[in-house]
């Protein structure tokens, strides 16, 4: 079977399954001791440019649990990174900017992404498709809101309070930035496809703090680019965002394929706003501590529901918490993909 014929690229292009494909995002991390154990003493974005540390980390869970899609390994703010942009990623932080973007002079100053300033991600993933065979890989990259709140703010933001300033205030200069970081998750997302990636995730982490209205204004027609982009590559488009209940229509018409819905909001809810779209999600995150049948009794839940989408990708309403039993994402995994609906017929 070539990834083009798996169960998780059929779904998101919502033609028939055998069962109802399941990944979960960040699947490669700290709650794996096999990660933990290469990870030592290695910094979070050296890693990410480390092609063979890349490969094994990205493999990870894919071995473990046999889940039905691969997420590439790296971060938000890379591509900055690897543009240049003075920044690293602290622990129990995040990613902290030396100099924030105050002007349109520092905007001119970050450099458009070519292929030459990661030719490590290249490698990496020719190196995957290789491992993978069969098993399709998702390439990732932050949408421009939540990379633009980093350079912003010059870090992690409560209330984006700098970032809100610049969009309502400058318009010229938020424009600008947007357009800067829209061209670069582009180009980063086109990298990962022309090297075998057989889908893209745009992760909007930050984008649950806009209105509806400041959203479709000034953050929906950047994300809309990047996803224009990546869509005459002819990959399927995921497009998800944390808290974002009110903007799941929006993030549909943005050029989603399929929409990434987090726990907050019932699937069913989410299949009438996003129309003839697929699905992802959307277990709470938490529900892995709970007991073994508790948290299978939601995923059947949530398995049934998605019966009325397009297409349904099984996951967690975001990413796997740090302290997570991997043996649980195992028996969840395994449930997922044998779950017979309650009619009878299979999801």
């Amino acid at each position: 079977m070539t990834p083009d014929e798996s169960v998780f690229l059929r779904a998101a292009r919502g033609e028939p399954v055998s069962h109802t494909p399941v990944w979960f995002m960040r699947q490669a991390g700290r709650s794996l001791p096999e990660y933990r154990k290469v990870r030592e003493g290695v910094g979070m974005l050296e890693s990410c440019m480390d092609p063979e540390l890349v490969v094994e980390i990205t493999m990870q869970p894919v071995r473990r649990y046999g889940v039905d899609a691969a997420i590439f390994f790296s971060d938000i703010v890379l591509p900055l990174k690897a543009v240049g942009v003075d920044l690293d990623i602290v622990a129990g932080v995040g990613p902290v900017v030396a100099r924030p973007v105050r002007t349109l002079a520092d905007v001119a100053a970050i450099p458009d992404l070519t292929p030459e300033h990661v030719p490590f991600v290249t490698e990496a993933v020719g190196g995957l498709v290789r491992e993978l065979g069969g098993t399709p890989l998702i390439g990732f990259a932050g949408a421009p809101f939540t990379v633009a709140s980093y350079l912003v703010e010059g870090g992690p933001s409560k209330d984006h309070a700098r970032t809100k300033a610049m969009m309502f205030g400058e318009p010229e200069l938020w424009d600008a930035l947007m357009r800067k970081i829209a061209g670069i998750a582009a180009a980063y997302l086109e990298v990962q496809v022309r090297a075998g990636a057989s889908a893209v995730q745009l992760f909007d982490s930050w984008a649950g703090a806009l209105s509806p209205r400041d959203y479709a204004e000034l953050v929906m027609p950047h994300s809309a680019a990047v996803l224009e982009r990546a869509g005459t590559l002819g990959v399927p488009r995921i497009h998800f965002g944390v808290g974002t209940s009110n903007l799941l229509g929006l993030m549909g018409e943005a050029g989603a394929d399929v929409v990434g819905v987090d726990w907050r909001t019932p699937l069913a809810s989410a299949i009438e706003v996003v129309g003839d779209r697929a699905v992802q999600g959307n277990l709470d995150p938490t529900l892995v501590f709970a007991p073994t049948q508790v948290m299978l009794a939601r995923a059947a839940d949530i398995l049934d529901a998605g019966r009325a989408a397009r297409g349904h990708v099984f996951n967690l309403g975001h990413g796997v918490l740090p302290s997570t039993d991997p043996d649980q994402l195992a028996r969840l995994t395994e449930f997922v993909q044998g779950y017979q609906v309650r009619d009878g017929q299979e999801a």
